[in-house]
């Protein structure tokens, strides 16, 4: 299709999706418009992966310039992630500008910032308290005002852009961990595997705000919506594992809750996506769970 037509982009995806949908099943090729990473546990696999790769855009009249690739790497940019054996960091490029942003001076300003924060939201624990002065500015009809309260908020995801933090690669072949936890404004969940060094590291970080709907929600009804939203974002990591997934939660009354005679609307259909994987919940006090707390406060 010609450059410029709105569906181009769209058409061409599904183009590269289906020449290589048996590599992307097989699970060692990841297809994003033209840009194409290959993964392979050793050279050898690594070298016939390659070759079958070659082989196959040569099929469909598909040319690659040498200049833009790079081959036999163990460390790649890929769509603003560094990936390297085992973990994930944030493209030190597109952090390089941060620490001299200067705060929005207007609502467009704002949907920028966020715009390049929401990108990287993974990396980022408390995302969505952090961001809330923020996202209170883009609300309509409202007067822009920057705060105190936004200032604050905007040097802090700054400098938490600026730690550079790094995500352990999820390994299905190891159990995971979630720490699920709920405020009045939002949900915050940390998913964790153990290291070599015996540390449970971070995977991913989710925290997400709560809809004015949700706010009534029951305390238990937010903590079980927090689970939810946790299973539903790394789902393709969790479901069917060979270990059961243990959920961190400080409140004791989400243990019993399968074994409720009355479930309400939401607890039902919670109750019924939550029976599809292996469960263990498991009660901590709540200064045992003191960081995904944080995420969502």
């Amino acid at each position: 299709m010609f450059f410029g037509l709105s569906n181009s982009p769209t058409t061409f995806q599904a183009f590269m999706n289906d020449i290589l949908s048996d590599f992307i099943d097989e699970g060692w090729c990841v297809v994003y418009m033209d840009d194409i990473l290959l993964f392979s546990r050793d050279q050898t696999e690594h070298q016939e992966w390659t070759e079958r790769l070659m082989r196959r855009l040569k099929k469909h009249d598909l040319f690659l310039k040498p200049e833009k690739c790079e081959f036999d790497v163990t460390e790649v940019i890929f769509l603003g992630m560094v990936i390297r054996p085992g973990y994930i960091a944030m493209d030190p490029v597109k952090l390089a500008g941060i620490a001299d942003w200067e705060p929005p001076q207007t609502v467009k300003g704002v949907h920028v910032f966020l715009g390049f924060g929401n990108f990287y939201r993974k990396f980022i624990g408390r995302y969505a308290h952090l961001t809330r002065p923020l996202n209170n500015l883009l609300q309509k009809n409202r007067k822009f005002e920057w705060s105190r309260q936004c200032q604050i908020a905007f040097d802090l995801l700054k400098a938490k852009f600026l730690s550079e933090p790094i995500l352990v690669m999820p390994d299905v072949d190891k159990p995971f961990v979630i720490e699920a936890d709920a405020s009045k404004w939002a949900t915050g969940a940390i998913l964790r595997q153990k290291g070599d060094d015996g540390e449970w590291h971070p995977c991913g970080y989710l925290s997400k705000s709560l809809s004015p709907m949700e706010w009534n929600y029951e305390i238990y009804d937010r903590e079980l919506l927090a689970i939810y939203r946790a299973l539903t974002e790394w789902r393709h990591y969790l479901m069917g594992g060979k270990f059961k997934i243990v959920i961190l939660s400080d409140h004791k009354n989400l243990t019993y809750f399968r074994m409720a005679q009355k479930l309400n609307r939401w607890q039902a259909r919670w109750s019924l996506f939550l029976s599809e994987f292996d469960l263990g919940l498991v009660h901590i006090p709540r200064k045992s769970i003191t960081q995904a707390d944080t995420l969502s406060r």
